[in-house]
C-alpha cells in the first residue's frame, strides 16, 4: 500500500500538516478503497502544483526584468589635467575650488610635477580647506633640502615624510578618484605614467625637476619632472576614460626681462621656451585649456599663496559656462576613436 502522507489520516480526514502548511489539502479523502487510483490522484495533484510553482516564478522574472530601472546617465566623465609650475601650482586649488562649489563633478585627475601633488593629495580625500591651509604653510624647506651631488643641487627626499602626513591614504587602489601620476625615464625619455602602487615615490619623480632636483629611481629607471613627457597631461587623462578633459596649464617665465640672475634661471627659462613649442601635443587631447595668470609670480613665490588660489578661482570660474555645456546633453567627444588609437596607451608602471 503506498504511504500515507503525515497530514492524512487512514478514514480520508485530512489535517493540519505539521509543515505550517496548507499541503493537506492537495490529497483529498484517502479511503481506504481505490488505494491506487487515489494514488494516482495524488500525482496528479502533486505533478500539477509542480507547474503551478513554475509559472509563478516565470511570471516573477519577467515582471522583474520589465520593472527594473534603465541606468543611463548623460554627463560625460569628466576629467582633469594639473601641469607643472612649482609655487605657481598652488593655483590648481582655486580651480579644484571653484568645480567643487559649482557641483561640476571630476571623475579623474592626472597631474605632472605640482599638479601630480595637489592631485595625489585631492584625490586621497584631503579637503580643500585642508589644502589652502597646507599652501599657507609650504615652504621650499618643507619638501627639498640642498645637497652636493653631480645630478642636482638639492634632494626631494623630505617630501617621503610631508606626504606620509598628509595623504589620506598611500596607495593608488585606495583613492577617492582614480589619479595617474606623470614622470618622465631619464635614459630613454619616455613618458612614464603611474596608476597603481604606492604613491609618494611617483610623485617625487614627478616633481624632480632636472638640475634642480636628484631623480629618483623606481624599479631600476630613473625618473624625473613629467613635464619633459607631458607638460599638462591631458593625453594620459584621456586613455584613463576621461569624455571631456579639461587641461590647466600655468604658463609662467622665468626670465625677468634682463640677463639670467643665476643657473636656475638658464635651466628654468630653457624648459619653458621647450615646453611652449610642445603645447600643440597637448592641446589637442583638452576640450577646454585654463591658464590662470600667473605671470607675476616667482617660481617658488609660497608666500602668495592666497594670490595664486585666487588666480585659479578667476580662471576657472571664466570657463564655468563652457563646461556646464557639458552637463546639459551626452558627450559629443571630439577627440574621436581614431586619434585615441593613434595614442599609444603608456603602461602603468608600478611603484613598488
Amino acid at each position: 500500500m503506498p504511504e500515507v502522507p503525515s497530514n492524512v489520516t487512514r478514514n480520508g480526514t485530512v489535517v493540519p500538516c505539521s509543515h505550517r502548511c496548507n499541503c493537506g489539502i492537495l490529497y483529498g479523502r484517502w479511503g481506504s478503497s481505490s488505494g491506487s487510483s487515489r494514488a494516482g490522484d495524488v500525482g496528479f495533484a502533486v505533478k500539477h502544483l509542480g507547474k503551478i510553482i513554475r509559472s509563478v516564478q516565470a511570471f516573477g522574472r519577467e515582471l522583474s526584468r520589465k520593472t527594473a530601472p534603465i541606468v543611463s546617465s548623460p554627463i560625460p566623465a569628466i576629467g582633469v589635467a594639473l601641469g607643472g609650475g612649482f609655487a605657481r601650482g598652488i593655483a590648481h586649488i582655486g580651480v579644484l575650488k571653484v568645480l567643487e562649489e559649482e557641483g561640476i563633478p571630476v571623475r579623474v585627475v592626472a597631474g605632472t610635477s605640482v599638479g601630480a601633488l595637489m592631485g595625489a593629495a585631492y584625490c586621497s580625500g584631503v579637503s580643500l580647506s585642508e589644502l589652502e591651509e597646507l599652501a599657507h604653510n609650504v615652504r621650499f624647506a618643507t619638501f627639498a633640502r640642498w645637497t652636493l651631488s653631480r645630478c642636482g643641487f638639492a634632494s626631494n627626499d623630505r617630501m617621503i615624510s610631508f606626504l606620509t602626513r598628509i595623504l589620506k591614504v598611500k596607495t593608488f587602489e585606495e583613492l577617492r578618484i582614480p589619479l595617474g601620476v606623470t614622470a618622465t625615464d631619464f635614459n630613454t625619455g619616455e613618458g612614464v605614467v603611474f596608476h597603481s602602487g604606492s604613491i609618494i615615490d611617483p610623485v617625487r619623480a614627478s616633481c624632480a625637476y632636472p638640475g634642480m632636483f636628484l631623480p629618483v629611481e623606481i624599479r631600476g629607471r630613473y625618473l624625473v619632472d613629467g613635464m619633459l613627457s607631458h607638460p599638462v597631461p591631458t593625453r594620459p587623462v584621456r586613455e584613463m576614460g576621461a569624455d571631456r578633459v579639461l587641461a590647466v596649464h600655468l604658463k609662467g617665465t622665468w626670465a625677468s626681462g634682463g640677463p639670467p640672475r643665476h643657473l636656475f634661471d638658464v635651466i628654468g627659462q630653457s624648459f619653458a621656451i621647450a615646453q611652449d613649442a610642445m603645447s600643440g601635443l597637448w592641446r589637442q587631447a583638452a576640450d577646454i585649456v585654463i591658464e590662470p595668470d600667473v605671470a607675476g609670480f616667482a617660481y617658488d613665490d609660497f608666500k602668495r599663496s592666497g594670490d595664486l588660489i585666487r588666480v585659479g578661482e578667476v580662471a576657472m570660474r571664466k570657463a564655468l559656462p563652457e563646461v556646464r555645456k557639458w552637463l546639459e546633453a551626452p558627450a559629443e567627444v571630439p577627440y574621436t576613436g581614431t586619434e585615441r588609437r593613434a595614442v599609444p596607451r603608456p603602461a602603468p608602471m608600478p611603484a613598488d
